[in-house]
């Protein structure tokens, strides 16, 4: 169910009533325009693991299976709305149901949690009549982000808190550049988009549906890999594994442009249903895995903020407090825009 070209709104819900077996009557919301709205806005936000900001603690409902989210209580979503206050834009926030190892198909489906922890509810049931505001982002799960980083590193084959398995692990790491450029991994790579592109096309079809006036904002992923790959080869202070671990300085651009694709997808899909993207990558090239001291992305065997049962846990590549007040800050900015139209 792609679109393929910018539709109005009534034809965007009259496809997604379709796609959902929804015989309702659907009126057209009346538009508005003007400074942003005096009262509290209605806000859902929704996500995976970058929008929960794995890895930065404390983490919210620790008492109960959400815990197993690893959403932090100062995810950015929670920044961004404190910094909105602070310039007279209250959101009144309804839910924040983002969750680690969401794949774009939880935002209509529950997810199971790891360890059998349970599940969680599809994250569209926080969507209400009356929402006005969903931000989020969703898709580096399914493209299978952490199967291309398994697919490039030994060390990531080994048992993990990391989800996934390599693509192919009968193929060496050491050759997973020649991998995706050709023959099966290209196919993988290029089928996993497609699938994202879809994905999301009905999650944004979906967020019309249940929350017909709201502004969906769709939130990119932060650069990883930096122009210049030889940065990658120096610890940053205070490490000692590299920040790609053992992936080979030569798989790096493999990563770059595969994340690159990931948003160029998602900002291909905002525009075509008429929502707004927040660029992430293009604004974060000096904040990388492999900017030392202005990382904001934690190294994949860097030790991030959480532990479980006392053994600390990775960032497996995911921001920082530095990377997740960017993601805050150009959040904030894009909501502000928003609200002033």
């Amino acid at each position: 169910m792609r679109s393929t070209t910018a539709t109005p709104r009534t034809r965007r819900l009259a496809a997604a009533a379709i796609a959902l077996g929804s015989c309702l009557t659907l009126a057209v919301p009346a538009g508005t325009a003007g400074a942003a709205p005096a009262d509290p806005v209605p806000t859902v936000f929704f996500g995976d693991s970058y929008t929960a900001n794995f890895g930065i603690s404390p983490v919210n409902n620790q008492d109960s299976e959400r815990g197993w989210c690893f959403q932090a209580s100062d995810n950015y979503p929670a920044v961004a709305t404190r910094s909105l206050k602070g310039k007279g834009i209250t959101l009144d926030v309804q839910a924040d149901v983002s969750c680690g190892g969401a794949l774009v198909h939880h935002f209509w489906e529950s997810q199971e949690l790891p360890f059998g922890a349970g599940a969680v509810p599809a994250q569209q049931d926080a969507l209400k009549q009356d929402t006005r505001l969903v931000v989020g982002g969703l898709g580096g799960n399914t493209l299978g982000f952490a199967s291309i980083l398994k697919q490039c590193s030994d060390k990531l084959r080994e048992p993990s808190l990391l989800p996934g398995e390599p693509v192919d692990a009968d193929k060496p790491a050491g050759e997973c550049k020649e991998f995706f450029e050709s023959g099966d991994g290209k196919e993988w790579l290029d089928y996993k988009l497609d699938q994202v592109e879809a994905e999301l096309d009905q999650t944004l079809q979906s967020t019309y549906y249940f929350a017909p006036d709201a502004a969906p904002v769709l939130v990119g992923y932060p650069r990883l890999v930096p122009v210049n790959t030889n940065k990658c080869l120096t610890a940053a202070p205070g490490q000692t594994e590299l920040p790609f671990a053992d992936i080979r300085e030569d798989a790096l651009p493999v990563l770059d442009q595969a994340e690159k694709r990931l948003n160029d997808v998602m900002k291909k899909v905002a525009t075509e249903n008429e929502a707004d993207f927040v660029d992430l990558y293009a604004h974060t090239g000096s904040n990388t895995a492999c900017d030392g001291a202005n990382r904001g992305i934690g190294g994949l065997l860097e030790n991030s903020k959480l532990d479980l049962f006392g053994t600390p846990i990775p960032w497996y590549a995911h921001p920082n407090e530095k990377g997740r007040d960017i993601q805050a800050q150009r959040v904030a900015a894009t909501i502000e825009t928003v609200l002033n139209r």
